[in-house]
């Protein structure tokens, strides 16, 4: 009675009262503590039974010590029990042997449970449960279902699985993602008249819901009329988990006012906290936190530490702080939700003094902690730091959790030290797929695509399957070659592997193919998608916005919104783009006034930019300046100054030139291109003398221009050229087909345009400079290396000069060619003697 109503130490009171104690009285104690799961007082009990009342245990005694053994994690006792029964001869016993395969699978030992359920003589359904739940708690799913096979075919037919057996296979699938493995078990529940039952409804509910169709989900909960808290906690954390706000705060709002002896419980807060992720979800969270404070909940650790997470991810350090504070006995795990949550959404440096008060309290760092600290000083860029945290890791023996490892290579990519972070992948041993992930763009988020693409091939070559976050990757080092060759055949992988369905690699696609100037092909990836995303119809955008076909990208942008997506401020910027590369003012001024009142957005930087651009190249620089002083919320970058004064270079504005150029170096003074600008200002105004200063400028502050230099890829090779460099490979052979072209062109009206020299030279040595030009040298190359009718690429690292863009507009005409080249400001198409740009760049 005692031990039923769970008060077991009131059962040991009477049992210690006894005089003479039987073994049943015995097995009656010791079960009392195992239904109360207090398995050390089994242990203690049951070797003070074997020592000192000289009894031996039955079939009753040992299944409750080997749950005792799994219990405390006491392999070695465990062990020694088994043994025990096979001395006492009732290994044969389905009960004990139900025990011990029980107590393997807790402790990994799979093929010992194995063993142990295949000379069982007899067995139940119990046995076959149990196997499968070895199977299940081990990761081996596979074998779960061949064994629920073999289960029902066992003496045709006798075991028909249980709740149990149900129970513990919806859950496999939930896991894998084995949605079609999932309706088969739904359909053999209903079969079996099980589908009802409360527990494998839950099931159900949950299995659906981690399987991406919650729709389904909310009909078995909906069909549920035996709800119990698990099933509403199932529910939240099946909206919480896909992010949707609205749904996970009404069903807990229905929960809460249902009624009856229902209550939300610690489990159900800690469903609903993973949806606030956001500053605008603070309202729900504190209203979820009220709600916690009243019932008490928040004493409990991980709702306490849950809530400083989740304040921290909405932005509210004071509140995150507030509720640390609050916790009294405070865990390793409760600093380092707080040390998380200033480093991955507030200020990184708040998380490294968090973490000096947390080693002065006493607590050791584990590698949660030190993850978030790395993730700090990544942010920060702080190298020493990090590798005072990188010194604890080692001393620590933490380096070899995959996890610790992978945030050590971030913070080193971060902070540049490429070579570091290669030699600490090259040494970990078992490379996971996240770690490749992350050497890879961690070449590509520092300038290095063809190294990128490098390690991606040996990724390949080592067997390690790329995923869509790998070849969004390589797309990305694609586009920053730039090189179509290798995109295509980057296309074809990622057909064979048919990646092409997921949204994000189709819009990597997109935007692969209109930076290596094959928009074309961009648009028939975009026609053939199935599903267009927002993301898609964004990338498609700004493809025709870099190439300056405004028609086509505000064509598509009105389309986009008929078809019932609605624009984010990444269209807004495609159309802007487009618009700028166009000419196009009055739209694109239109396009911002949109923005801003139709559709309720604040302009960024980015945004504003693309005006400024806009205006100033079509020389309106006092209504430019005029956005710029008056109209912005926030206070303009380099980039928007830097805009404006080569517009001010374009239409020789020089009053208002100088005083944006005194604006920039103010800001960033060892910045090149904002002195070359000036510079070329006071060229193209004659002012000689002011030339010579700020080139002597430039001279003492060890400031270079960046030379011109152009790049070609034919048949897998790329070939490069500089300004005015004539020991490159075949110059002579380009120096004389030069000529020839030259004297072609000049027959269809080609003049050397000398104003693009911006140098005190004679006329014939300005001349002379053009000849050299680096995209004059790769055109020509081209000609020479490919057959007749091949479209040449061309990329170019500065702004195509007038000269150039005059030469390449004839030679198109001239050798019949197409002729595509990149500058650093958009793209140009040259065909039949006319240039896509309309002569506007």
């Amino acid at each position: 009675m005692y031990s039923m109503c769970g008060f077991p130490d009131d059962s040991r009171s009477v049992f210690d009262a006894l005089r003479k104690k039987n073994l049943f009285q015995w097995n009656a104690v010791i079960s009392s503590y195992s239904r109360n799961e207090l398995h050390h007082d089994v242990l203690e009990m049951f070797i003070e039974m074997i020592t000192e009342s000289g009894l031996l245990p039955d079939n009753f005694t040992f299944p409750c010590v080997v749950k005792a053994c799994a219990g405390v994690s006491e392999v070695r006792v465990g062990l020694a029990v088994h043994g025990l029964v096979v001395k006492t001869r009732l290994v044969e016993d389905v009960f004990v042997s139900n025990a011990l395969v029980s107590f393997y699978g807790t402790h990994g030992y799979v093929s010992e449970a194995l063993k142990v359920f295949s000379v069982m003589p007899e067995r139940n359904l119990v046995s076959w449960n149990s196997m499968i739940r070895v199977f299940s708690d081990n990761g081996l799913s596979e074998e779960c279902f061949l064994f629920l096979g073999e289960m029902m075919e066992e003496d045709d037919g006798a075991f028909t699985p249980d709740v149990a057996t149900l129970a513990t296979l919806l859950p496999v699938c939930a896991r894998e993602r084995e949605m079609g493995v999932g309706k088969g078990v739904h359909g053999l529940a209903m079969k079996l008249s099980l589908d009802k039952e409360v527990v494998v409804n839950n099931a159900l509910t949950d299995m659906y819901s981690k399987c991406g169709c919650l729709n389904d989900a909310k009909v078995i909960f909906k069909l549920n009329n035996n709800k119990n808290v698990v099933s509403w906690n199932t529910m939240v954390g099946g909206f919480s988990a896909v992010g949707d706000i609205d749904k996970t705060f009404d069903l807990l709002r229905q929960m809460l006012v249902g009624g009856g002896d229902l209550r939300a419980d610690e489990v159900t807060i800690l469903n609903a906290l993973p949806v606030c992720f956001e500053e605008s979800v603070l309202p729900n969270l504190k209203e979820l936190h009220c709600y916690s404070l009243k019932q008490e909940f928040v004493h409990d650790e991980l709702v306490a530490n849950a809530f400083v997470a989740s304040y921290a991810k909405c932005g509210s350090l004071s509140y995150a702080h507030r509720v640390f504070c609050s916790i009294r006995d405070k865990t390793v795990n409760s600093w380092n939700a707080l040390i998380g949550g200033y480093a991955h959404t507030g200020d990184p440096r708040l998380s490294l003094d968090a973490y000096s008060q947390m080693k002065s309290s006493g607590l050791v760092p584990d590698m949660f902690t030190v993850c978030s600290l790395l993730s700090a000083c990544s942010q920060l860029q702080s190298l020493r730091l990090g590798r005072e945290v990188h010194g604890f890791i080692i001393r620590n023996l933490l380096e070899r959790d995959s996890f610790v490892f992978t945030s050590l290579l971030s913070l080193y990519i971060h902070c540049g030290e490429l070579s570091t972070a290669h030699v600490l992948f090259d040494a970990m041993e078992d490379k996971t797929l996240v770690s490749w992930n992350t050497m890879v763009n961690g070449y590509l988020q520092n300038g290095f695509p063809e190294r990128a693409l490098s390690l991606f091939r040996q990724r390949v070559l080592y067997g390690v399957q790329p995923c869509e976050i790998s070849m969004m990757s390589v797309f990305g080092a694609c586009s920053l070659l730039p090189s179509l060759r290798l995109g295509r055949e980057a296309h074809g992988y990622a057909l064979k592997r048919l990646f092409e369905d997921n949204a994000f690699i189709a819009c990597s696609v997109i935007d692969m193919y209109a930076k290596n100037g094959s928009v074309m092909e961009s648009f028939k990836v975009f026609n053939g998608l199935k599903e267009r995303s927002v993301a898609s119809w964004n990338a498609m955008v700004m493809g025709y916005g870099i190439h300056g076909r405004a028609k086509e990208a505000i064509k598509l942008f009105e389309e986009m919104q008929r078809t019932g997506h609605s624009p984010d401020e990444l269209t807004f910027l495609g159309v802007l783009t487009a618009c700028n590369h166009s000419g196009l003012v009055h739209e694109g001024l239109r396009y911002l006034n949109q923005m801003k009142h139709s559709f309720g957005m604040d302009p960024s930087l980015k945004h504003y930019a693309c005006v400024i651009d806009m205006l100033g190249r079509a020389g309106k620089l006092d209504e430019a300046l005029k956005i710029v002083t008056e109209e912005m919320s926030e206070e303009p970058d380099v980039g928007i100054w830097n805009s404006l004064l080569s517009s001010c270079r374009i239409h020789r504005n020089l009053e208002m030139g100088e005083k944006i150029a005194a604006k920039l170096f103010v800001l960033e003074p060892g910045r090149t291109e904002d002195y070359v600008l000036l510079s070329n200002l006071y060229a193209g105004s004659g002012k000689w003398n002011e030339v010579r200063k700020v080139r002597q400028r430039m001279k003492e502050m060890s400031l270079r221009k960046d030379a011109g230099c152009s790049w070609i890829e034919l048949n897998g090779k790329v070939f490069s050229f500089v300004a005015g460099e004539s020991s490159s490979d075949g110059f002579e052979e380009i120096k004389s087909r030069w000529s020839l072209l030259e004297r072609e062109i000049g027959k269809m009206g080609y003049r050397p345009d000398t104003s693009s020299v911006q140098h005190e030279l004679s006329e014939e040595e300005k001349i002379e400079q053009l000849r050299g030009h680096s995209e004059k040298l790769a055109i020509t190359y081209g000609l020479i290396r490919t057959s007749e009718g091949t479209t040449l690429r061309v990329y170019k690292n500065l702004r195509i000069c007038v000269d150039c863009h005059n030469a390449a507009k004839l030679i198109s005409k001239a050798m019949e060619r197409e002729i595509v080249v990149r500058d650093n400001k958009r793209f140009h198409h040259f065909k039949n003697g006319l240039c896509s740009c309309g002569d506007y760049w």
